[in-house]
C-alpha cells in the first residue's frame, strides 16, 4: 500500500466508508457560542491549585486505574445517599456512553433514542457495532411514558438513553416519567443529565430514583456547569453491578492522573464554581425573551442553550452570523439554530448581530 493513499483507499469497516470525523466547527472566532461551554473559566485561586495538585502528580507511575479519590468526591457532590461504588469516571460523558455500550450494546444489540438528540449517539453506536433506532419527540421536543414503552415494545432494544435537558432542544423529561418508564421495563435506560445543573429546578433529578431501579444510569458531565471542557471528565451513577460492567470494559488506566487531580480540586471548589450557573440561567432566560423579540421562535430550555428558528435556509443565516464574528451550532431539526448562553458582551454581541441578519434576509 503506498504512503499516501486516501481514507477511500483503506480497507476500512464496511459501516465507516463514507464518514467524517464527528465535531462543531472550532474556529478562531470573537463570540464562540456553538458547544455549550461555560464562559467563565475557573478563578486565579482554582488554576493555582489546580496547577499545584499537577505539580504534586507522578508522572513516571500510573495513575490510580479505579479513580477510587475523585469516585468518592463526586458521590459527595451528588449526595442522594451515593458512595463511590455507585459512581463511574470516565474521559467525558462520551466515554461513559461508549463503556455503557461495551458494556451493554454490540453486535445484535440495540441503542434507542428519541429525536431531535445529541448527535454523538449514532456514533457511540455505530463505534460499539450497536444497532441505532430512534422515535421522533411530540410537536414540541417532550416526551412521555407511553412513547418511551411504546418505542421499547416495538424495538426491544438492550439500551434506551433519555436526554433531559435533552439537546439540542433544551426541553425537560420530568422525574415522574422516567420512574414510571423504570417500572415498566428491565432495559437498561441511561438517563443523560448533562446539562442538569441549568435546570430551573436542578433537584429535581433522576438521581432519586436509584435506590429504586437497577437497570437506572444517570450520566452527567464537568464540562458544563464546572467549566472544565479541557478536563474531559464525565461520569455516570449507578447501581454497584453497572459499574462493575463499566470496570471490565475501560481500557486499563483509562483516567490520567492530571485528570483525575484537576477534577478532585474543581469538586472541593463546587461551590464557587457553580456561582456562574445561576448567572447563565438568567442568560438563557433572558434569550428565552429576547430571541421572539428580535422575530424568531425560541424553545423553551432548561439547559445552557437555545433553539431558535426556524429559517428557509438556516446555513444561509449560520454563515451571516458567523461573517459577524459570531460562531453558533448548525444542528437539530431542519430550519433551527442553537446559540449558548455567554457573557453579557458575547450575548448583546450575537443580539446585534443576529438583529442585523434578520434584517438583511426580510
Amino acid at each position: 500500500m503506498r504512503p499516501d493513499v486516501r481514507l477511500d483507499g483503506l480497507p476500512l469497516r464496511p459501516e465507516l466508508v463514507g464518514e467524517e470525523p464527528y465535531g462543531a466547527p472550532q474556529l478562531e472566532v470573537p463570540v464562540r457560542l456553538n458547544v455549550n461551554e461555560n464562559p467563565y473559566p475557573p478563578s486565579a485561586q482554582v488554576r493555582d491549585e489546580i496547577c499545584a495538585a499537577l505539580s504534586a502528580s507522578t508522572l513516571n507511575r500510573y495513575p490510580d486505574r479505579e479513580a477510587t479519590a475523585l469516585r468518592t468526591a463526586l458521590a459527595g457532590y451528588l449526595g442522594h445517599g451515593l458512595t463511590a461504588d455507585r459512581i463511574w469516571a470516565a474521559n467525558g460523558s462520551n466515554e461513559v456512553m461508549t463503556h455503557l455500550l461495551q458494556a451493554f450494546g454490540g453486535p445484535g444489540r440495540t441503542l434507542l433514542s428519541f429525536t431531535p438528540t445529541y448527535s454523538m449517539y449514532p456514533e457511540y453506536a455505530r463505534d460499539t457495532h450497536t444497532r441505532y433506532v430512534t422515535m421522533p419527540r411530540s410537536a414540541d421536543f417532550h416526551l412521555d411514558a407511553a412513547t418511551v414503552l411504546a418505542a421499547i415494545a416495538e424495538h426491544t432494544p438492550d439500551v434506551v438513553v433519555i436526554t433531559t435537558p435533552n439537546n439540542p432542544t433544551g426541553t425537560t423529561t420530568s422525574v415522574d416519567v422516567i420512574a414510571e418508564v423504570l417500572a415498566g421495563t428491565e432495559t437498561i435506560v441511561v438517563v443523560d443529565e448533562a446539562y442538569q445543573e441549568f435546570a430551573r429546578h436542578p433537584e429535581r433529578t433522576a438521581l432519586a430514583l436509584l435506590d429504586q431501579y437497577g437497570n437506572l444510569v444517570v450520566s452527567r458531565t464537568m464540562s458544563k456547569a464546572f467549566a472544565l471542557a479541557g478536563a474531559r471528565v464525565g461520569y455516570l451513577a449507578a447501581a454497584p453491578a453497572i459499574v462493575d460492567a463499566c470496570r471490565v470494559v475501560r481500557l486499563p488506566y483509562h483516567l490520567s492522573a492530571q485528570t483525575q487531580a484537576i477534577a478532585e480540586v474543581a469538586l472541593r471548589h463546587a461551590a464557587e464554581l457553580l456561582e456562574k450557573v445561576d448567572e447563565l440561567r438568567a442568560t438563557r432566560d433572558g434569550m428565552l425573551l429576547r430571541l421572539p423579540q428580535l422575530g424568531v421562535e425560541v424553545i423553551d430550555s432548561d439547559a445552557n442553550f437555545c433553539l431558535f428558528g426556524p429559517f428557509a435556509d438556516r446555513h444561509d443565516v449560520w454563515q451571516r452570523l458567523l461573517r459577524r464574528g459570531v460562531l453558533v451550532r448548525e444542528t437539530g431539526p431542519d430550519g433551527w439554530l442553537r446559540v449558548t448562553a455567554g457573557t453579557p458582551a458575547e450575548t448583546q454581541a450575537f443580539y446585534d448581530a443576529l438583529a442585523e441578519v434578520l434584517e438583511e434576509i426580510r
